[in-house]
Order: structure tokens, then sequence, then C-alpha cells
């Protein structure tokens, strides 16, 4: 299928030819004062064959949001994707594969200790009656458990 270069990167990714999961450098961006943007496709699901559910991908990302920012002062933003089979992650500055690898693990293992979701109330969610907290730590689990893989983006 030859589709026309899009804006989105993402869009310009076939993604029938990723091997989920896996963590790759979605975009570096160089601000006009010098700073850096590491945009990174944590993914944890195979595109167009599997998904997270919503309550699950909420939940981590209020997890993972909260418990980086214990590992790293250069986390951004970690954002669910719409299809449900990942999420992004912007870092300050120039980041390799591997120093993300850490941060994300280090991230994870943080969600399968703990013993709530941050954040999951009517005071501080837009829905807070949407999470699972067992959901995302079997969706953390099963990332973790495939560690090997992470640096493996197409098959």
């Amino acid at each position: 299928m030859d589709t026309p270069r899009m804006n989105v990167e993402s869009f310009n990714l076939d993604h029938r030819t990723v091997a989920a999961p896996y963590l790759r450098l979605a975009d570096l961006k160089q601000l006009p004062h010098g700073d850096v943007i590491s945009k990174f496709d944590v993914r944890f699901t195979q595109p167009n064959v599997a998904h997270l559910e919503m309550p699950a991908v909420h939940s981590l990302e209020h997890l993972f949001a909260e418990h980086s920012r214990n590992h790293s002062d250069r986390v951004l933003d970690f954002s669910p994707m719409g299809c449900q089979t990942g999420f992004y992650l912007m870092l300050e500055g120039r980041w390799s594969t591997e120093e993300v690898a850490e941060l994300v693990a280090a991230t994870l293992t943080d969600v399968l200790d703990a013993t709530e979701v941050p954040a999951a109330n009517e005071v501080q969610c837009g829905w807070g009656a949407n999470h699972t907290l067992t959901g995302a730590q079997d969706a953390a689990r099963a990332f973790l458990a495939q560690r090997d893989a992470w640096a493996t983006v197409t098959a």
C-alpha cells in the first residue's frame, strides 16, 4: 500500500511490520532555543491484533505519570495512544533507547508494587471511576516479562 507522507510520524509507520512490545524513538525535536524533546513509542500490544482495555490504559497513565517522575525530573508527559496499544513518553533532552528502557523498567516495577492508582477520584480525575489497578499491573507485568524484546521494533 503506497500512501502519501503524513504530518504525524506514527501515521507513516507501517503498523503491520512492527513486533510489540517495543520501545522506539518516534521523534526528536530541537526547539528554537536549542532544547531537545525525545518522544518514545512505548508499545504494549501488537497493533491491529490486541489492545489494552481503557480502564487499564487510564490507570497505567496515572501510575506511570506519577511514578516515573520519582526516577527522572526530565519526564514531560506520558500519554496513551488512541488505538489503546501503547503510550508516548516525552522526555527533555536526548535519550538512548537503553536509558528509556531503564526508566520504563523502574517505573513499571513501581506499578507492580503500587497499592492504589494515584488520583483515581472525582476531585483529581475527569473519570475517577474508570480505573483498574490489577489491569494496569497485569499489563505492566506482561511488558516487563518481555524486556529482552523491547529493542526490536520489527520482526
